[in-house]
């Protein structure tokens, strides 16, 4: 089964890439997928998470073929 991971706003310019592919066979939830993709990083304080386009804790379940996004917490000005 596999994923697709998107990144958006700073995390795509931290970790210099906007999307990964990530395979698996075992339930992953959506904080797994963020180690699965990135290992050697820490997952943000406070980032925000959505699957298939809708927010999401970072404890759901992914799916097969799903779309996981990550976004830095959005602030106001």
């Amino acid at each position: 089964m596999t994923i697709k991971i998107r990144y958006f706003a700073s995390l795509k310019e931290r970790l210099g890439r906007s999307e990964d592919t990530v395979a698996f066979e075992a339930p992953l939830t959506v904080k797994d997928a963020w180690y699965r993709a990135n290992a050697s990083q820490a997952l943000p304080v406070n980032v925000l998470a959505s699957v298939n386009m809708e927010y999401v804790d970072l404890h759901s379940i992914v799916q097969d073929n799903d779309e996981v996004a990550f976004f830095p917490p959005v602030t106001g000005g």
